[in-house]
């Protein structure tokens, strides 16, 4: 009975062992990639958000103002 408690208790180690193992390799990847991805991105021509909600509301009131103008046009023509 003392040597399958002991069989038990050594495969349980290795388990733990393999399970921990398997987490820091999870941890390592997820460094890596997150690392590639933000070179990646640093090298691309990419825009922040706030970069692109600001001209996005500049090309909204061009078009608004575009309009407005367009509709001036049309009575003066009449």
């Amino acid at each position: 009975m003392q040597k399958d408690s002991k069989l038990f208790e050594d495969i349980a180690k290795m388990a733990s062992g393999a399970a921990g193992a398997a987490m820091d390799m999870r941890r390592e990847m997820e460094a890596f990639m997150s690392d590639k991805f933000e070179r990646l991105i640093a090298r691309g021509k990419f825009v922040t958000r706030e970069e692109f909600e600001v001209v996005r509301d500049m090309a909204q009131k061009a078009r608004e103002e575009n309009e407005k103008l367009r509709a001036e046009l049309e009575t003066l023509k009449k």
